[in-house]
């Protein structure tokens, strides 16, 4: 069984770490996830612009990087949804129309990766700190991705879980959103810290790196000693304690 990691733009350039903590994570369990380096971005920023063409470019560099691929798994709802859109991109082409829905077939956000397909919820690890968990947009609202999360932080020892006010409001990130709409999107990303606060959590927990470090900025900004990690870095680190 081949099994691929997609590492999405952000994890490559800037987190890096989340990357290392789901193959040392998936390694314990027998998965030795290789890395296609022909892999590119996964077209989601000229896609939403209207781009489609430039979004087809990339997307079919995508398609070959994974063609011989059993399962792929990535750290960010968003670029795995974004997967979902290539039947859109190649709906006049039937031969990469069928690569586009094999691709979708076989491909997972690293909690669904966990639970759904190896049945793992409990990965013995040990974290005892106040966590809060902000459910990215994408990854919930669209992949479906709300209990496997909830149940892997569930069984991690020590751990206490405070429920985030109104979770599921959007951080405001959004990509090109942030930018085009730059006030509307600072505005939602100090309400959502604001409910951060609430929770009194000293560490805040995600499945997506772009809502994460956009919700980061805001609390370095405000000087607020939160901590924010993507889940497979807090069970790697509560793996490593345990």
């Amino acid at each position: 069984m081949k099994v691929s990691l997609f590492i999405t733009c952000l994890s490559d350039a800037i987190y890096p770490r989340v990357g290392e903590a789901m193959v040392r994570l998936l390694a314990k369990y027998g998965v030795q996830l290789e890395f296609p380096s022909v892999q590119t971005c996964c077209g989601q920023p000229a896609y939403n612009s209207g781009y489609w063409d430039e979004a087809r470019t990339t997307a079919k560099t995508i398609l070959k990087a994974f063609d011989d691929s059993d399962f792929v798994i990535s750290p960010s709802g968003s670029c795995t949804y974004m997967i979902h859109h290539y039947s859109n991109l190649f709906q006049d082409d039937p031969v990469l129309l069928g690569k586009a829905i094999e691709l979708q077939r076989k491909t997972y956000e690293f909690t669904q990766f966990l639970v759904q397909v190896l049945g793992v919820t409990d990965l013995g690890a040990v974290f005892p700190h106040k966590v809060t968990y902000h459910p990215s947009c994408h990854g919930s609202r669209l992949l479906g991705v709300k209990d496997e999360p909830l149940e892997l932080l569930e069984n991690v020892q020590g751990l206490q879980f405070v429920p985030l006010p109104f979770a599921e409001d959007c951080c405001g990130f959004g990509g090109t959103f942030a930018v085009k709409m730059a006030d509307i999107s600072g505005a939602m990303v100090s309400e959502k810290v604001n409910h951060v606060k609430e929770t009194e959590a000293e560490v805040l927990v995600g499945l997506d790196m772009a809502c994460l470090m956009n919700i980061a900025g805001n609390l370095r900004f405000r000087n607020e000693p939160v901590k924010v990690m993507h889940l497979a870095e807090l069970l790697y680190e509560g793996v490593n304690r345990a």
